[in-house]
């Protein structure tokens, strides 16, 4: 194998994959970065056998075929070097030189070979939507899924498709987040549970505009963008009931601006800490004080301004769960429903977007 390759290229496909290496293995090869030329394509692999991802590149190929490189190494290479293109050279014996500029290295491989073969897409049900309107689905959704590894099925992002529309819900079971859009999709529907390692490097090779397409089997999804593909195997079980937790029609609704609540909530946050880790609203005539008290470290309250004459209550979250849809979201202005101070809140916008976030006990 013998190619030439430009090494912000290189550089930009290396950092699509590495997320796929495995961090520890007793298989040596999957520390190793699949380097595949041919054509006049340059095709980089990284798996840990529940996730893989492949990126494709231009190159020019002076010989096609195969290998694959320590990870790590070759990214601090392609990194390093001063030179704008990268010629990389592969013998029979793996050992590849690398040459950029006046450097030259030479790296020992393991055999083409010996890595896990792509999985094989059949009987797969497909989906084809806009790229940035799935980025914008998981971003909205993936931070309520649970990282508590006893309950496995919420550790993952459900994708739901259903009579046209795609439901996406992630849930750690204190709260859920819901958003849904209308897609093209075949007659069969299909329900994926989706890790959220999975979910977060969709979301990064997402990026830019274009079309993606999902192909759905029994335990794998790939999602092919173009340049970059990933395949991941699915989270078995079933997803909870999530509609079941969702309030009926909530007596109250107060419409916020979104990143001066936000911002407010964090500020007052600071005086939180794990042992004491909640904010207090009082929602009272046109404002809601914010509050935390923590023995041993302090107080702090802040005002913020709104139009409601309902009546007064006072309930207290998690600041985390406030924020973390709020930080997510592009909407200026969001809505908080509630019924009392036992019930959960929701959060809305005018999309169809919605937040369940449960009320933490007050002292």
């Amino acid at each position: 194998m013998k190619l030439k390759v430009k090494k912000d290229d290189l550089l930009a496909g290396l950092q699509r994959v590495q997320p796929a290496v495995a961090a520890r293995t007793t298989l040596p090869v999957l520390g190793n970065i699949l380097v595949r030329a041919d054509g006049d394509r340059l095709q980089l692999t990284a798996s840990d056998l529940s996730m893989t991802v492949m990126a494709s590149m231009s190159a020019e190929v002076a010989k096609a075929g195969a290998t694959t490189l320590p990870a790590k190494r070759l990214f601090a290479i392609a990194r390093e070097t001063a030179g704008a293109e990268i010629e990389l050279e592969a013998s029979e014996r793996e050992v590849s030189a690398l040459r950029s500029g006046a450097a030259v290295f030479h790296l020992n491989g393991i055999a083409a070979e010996d890595f896990p073969a792509l999985p094989k897409i059949s009987g797969a049900r497909t989906f084809t939507m806009e790229r940035e309107v799935l980025r914008s689905m998981l971003q909205r959704t993936a931070y309520a899924a649970s990282s508590d590894e006893s309950r496995q099925v919420l550790n993952g992002v459900l994708l739901a498709f259903r009579d046209g529309r795609l439901t996406v819900v992630a849930t750690d079971g204190r709260r859920l987040a819901m958003v849904e859009q209308e897609v093209e999709m075949a007659k069969e529907p299909a329900e994926l549970i989706v890790p959220t390692k999975a979910v977060s490097e969709i979301i990064l090779m997402l990026d830019g505009q274009g079309p993606v397409t999902l192909n759905a089997m029994a335990n794998l999804l790939a999602v092919d963008a173009g340049d970059t593909v990933l395949y991941s195997r699915l989270v078995e079980g079933t997803f909870p009931n999530y509609r079941q937790v969702i309030p009926g029609q909530c007596e109250e609704r107060i419409a916020l601006e979104r990143e001066s609540f936000m911002n407010a909530v964090r500020r007052v946050a600071l005086l939180t800490n794990e042992t004491n880790n909640a904010v207090k609203l009082t929602i009272g005539r046109n404002k809601i004080d914010i509050t935390a008290q923590t023995p041993d470290v302090g107080e702090a309250k802040e005002s913020v301004p709104v139009k409601y004459a309902g009546k007064e209550i006072a309930v207290s979250f998690n600041p985390a769960f406030i924020t973390d849809p709020l930080k997510n979201l592009v909407a200026d202005q969001v809505y908080l429903e509630f019924n009392d101070e036992t019930s959960p809140g929701v959060i809305k916008t005018d999309e169809p977007f919605l937040y369940v976030i449960m009320p933490m006990r007050m002292s």
